[in-house]
């Protein structure tokens, strides 16, 4: 089978792979879709993927279940989580997948056909597209739908969001559609019009703008209430605690190393809560789902849809910062 090789140096290729088999409580799924992740771009513009790839967001047709496997059977269309759960601890029983101690990672989606865990699938209804079952069920909706729980004001009116990649422009998305009001941030000008296209009050970009003096001016200098990172880079977490207001909160959202904070600066004089969000919880999907049947415009965070012999061209599109969610279509 057909299966995308991160050979690393901005190169995406696909190579011919063994199907996979499945353990006792794992599936094989026949890819429909999988879609590209920020996260997936370190390994693309450095050495690539020494083993399959970084593909974890994907739904498509379970193919063939493990010998201990009741709750799926061939045929069905699934979405699923890459974070599985053990299944039998307090957390796993709840649908906190990322908070088992025991949890499990699956990868190598971009590929048509994906072995995963059968708790980590979610069957998906009729009315449900494979655009937006590829959303709901993995980082596309579910980190901005996680970060929407993690809110700790219920008066939080202002939301300023940095980095309109893919998660920030769901965070704009899913927050515009709640009625907040948000602002964006981004060097790149066509993620700036996708985030005014979905529903953001302003934008900025810091490379022609000074983002938390433009921020405090629409706020009447208060800043923001809240402040989502979701570029993962140093200085814009330093920027997010200068634009938000005091008594505020930032969440973070994008992966990255050491920032240089003063706790007495950024936090204990001006009274501000930092939060972490990572990935989402598995129970949170029937939640995303209802707000899809409400009216959420889910599919709308897919700008372009590559086929999977010109995955190169998706990888340097979206490591260009040209597209929205870019995804992969294997039907």
């Amino acid at each position: 089978m057909k299966s995308v090789k991160l050979t690393g140096h901005a190169v995406a290729a696909v190579a011919e792979v063994p199907e996979p088999m499945p353990q006792p409580h794992e599936v094989v799924i026949r890819t429909a879709i999988s879609a590209l992740c920020g996260s997936e771009l370190h390994g693309y513009r450095n050495d690539g993927s020494a083993k399959g790839n970084s593909g974890h967001e994907a739904a498509g047709t379970v193919l063939r279940v493990g010998s201990a496997v009741t709750t799926l059977q061939p045929g069905q269309r699934v979405g699923v989580s890459a974070i599985a759960g053990c299944g039998a601890c307090g957390c796993c029983a709840r649908g906190q997948y990322t908070w088992c101690a025991q949890r499990r990672f699956y990868g190598s989606m971009h590929a048509e056909q994906f072995v995963v865990a059968a708790n980590a699938c979610h069957v998906l209804p009729e009315d449900v597209d494979w655009k937006t079952g590829v959303l709901i069920t993995g980082d596309g909706m579910g980190v901005p739908f996680h970060t929407a729980t993690k809110i700790i004001r219920p008066d939080t009116t202002t939301i300023a969001v940095f980095g309109a990649g893919p998660i920030g422009l769901g965070s704009i998305l899913l927050q515009a559609f709640l009625g907040k009001k948000v602002l964006a941030v981004d060097v790149s000008a066509p993620r700036l019009e996708l985030a005014a296209r979905f529903g953001a009050a302003a934008t900025f970009n810091p490379r022609d703008t000074d983002v938390v003096a433009a921020i405090r001016d629409f706020t009447g200098g208060a800043g923001a209430d809240l402040c989502i990172e979701a570029a993962g880079r140093p200085e814009t977490a330093l920027n997010c605690f200068a634009a938000v207001k005091t008594g505020g909160q930032v969440i973070f959202n994008g992966e990255q190393g050491p920032v240089n904070l003063s706790i007495s600066e950024q936090f204990i004089r001006r009274d501000i809560t930092a939060t972490g969000a990572w990935f989402y919880h598995f129970a949170e999907y029937h939640d995303m789902l209802r707000l899809f049947r409400g009216g959420l415009p889910v599919s709308s965070l897919i700008t372009d849809v590559y086929p999977l012999d010109d995955v190169n061209s998706a990888f340097a599109d979206f490591a260009a910062g040209k597209t929205g969610k870019a995804v992969i279509s294997y039907t």
